[in-house]
């Protein structure tokens, strides 16, 4: 599943080729996505030039005069610029044709995503409206992120997860930001002490801001056929390391269910 840094890095590959441009028309073939897609207000909003693209949490937003469009990849879905006539396969569930003989096209296998339209305040959007900060944010303080620990007994892998909490925190992410921290992700969230919070916090906008600089080096090209965003090749120190020695001390990393999603950590730099 694209978590923020994928979809930064997919904001940043199309602006350039979208901004600017006007949506002349959109076609839809298939409206059942996680969210039905409404065709009619799709296409009402086309026909001004998009002012913008822009990122909240997981979701793209293509803004013009008279609205918003709000899109979010979900588990599988890809955007990419490609010529208008392009042949349409399978999975390629919406275009946007452009004014310059080109289109977005929305790819998704597992129909997981979501294209809304709207108009006013893309940010009172009922999907956005509720989010918690961004991480790389002032918003996102050690002081905000303490407020929630204390008055919370979740574990605090689920709790930097929450995006009532902080946006963005997926689960490579929150694993990865734990074991940079030294915290175990079981440990409940209102037994950590500030140091801990500190620590937490850093590590939370490091981890982040690592992966969106690679993604910036490392740019598909979104107007290939084949162009896809893909995830960055970092050096992961526990997540989908089952077994494996820790990079640190050489302890086998361990996996546990928090959740309901799978949490690896070092139980010796992790200590309970």
């Amino acid at each position: 599943m694209p978590e923020l840094p994928e979809v930064e890095t997919t904001r940043k590959g199309l602006a350039p080729h979208l901004t600017g441009r006007t949506p002349t028309k959109a076609v839809v073939r298939q409206t059942r996505l996680r969210w039905p897609v409404d065709a009619e207000a799709l296409n009402r909003w086309c026909g001004t030039p998009i002012t913008a693209l822009q990122r909240r949490s997981k979701w793209l937003v293509l803004e013009n005069a008279t609205g918003f469009v709000l899109i979010h990849l979900g588990m599988s879905g890809s955007l990419r610029i490609l010529p208008a006539d392009t042949l349409a396969l399978k999975h390629d569930h919406i275009d946007l044709l452009l004014d310059d003989g080109r289109l977005l096209r929305y790819t998704d296998p597992r129909r997981f995503g979501a294209w809304l339209s709207g108009s006013g305040d893309w940010r009172q959007h009922p999907r956005l409206r509720n989010l918690g900060p961004e991480p790389l944010s002032d918003g996102f303080s050690p002081n905000h992120l303490a407020e929630h620990c204390l008055k919370s007994r979740r574990a605090i892998k689920t709790l930097i997860m929450d995006s009532r909490v902080v946006v963005g925190v997926g689960n490579i992410y929150a694993n990865e930001a734990l074991f940079l921290a030294g915290i175990h992700p079981a440990r409940p969230a209102n037994s950590l002490e500030e140091r801990d919070i500190i620590r937490l916090h850093e590590a939370i906008r490091a981890v982040l801001a690592r992966a969106i600089e690679a993604g910036g080096t490392t740019l598909q090209d979104f107007t290939r056929p084949d162009g896809q965003p893909g995830y960055f090749a970092q050096k992961l120190h526990v997540y989908g390391r089952e077994e494996h020695p820790c990079h640190t001390c050489g302890t086998a990393i361990e996996r546990i269910t928090l959740g309901q999603r799978g949490t690896f950590f070092c139980p010796e730099c992790q200590p309970l």
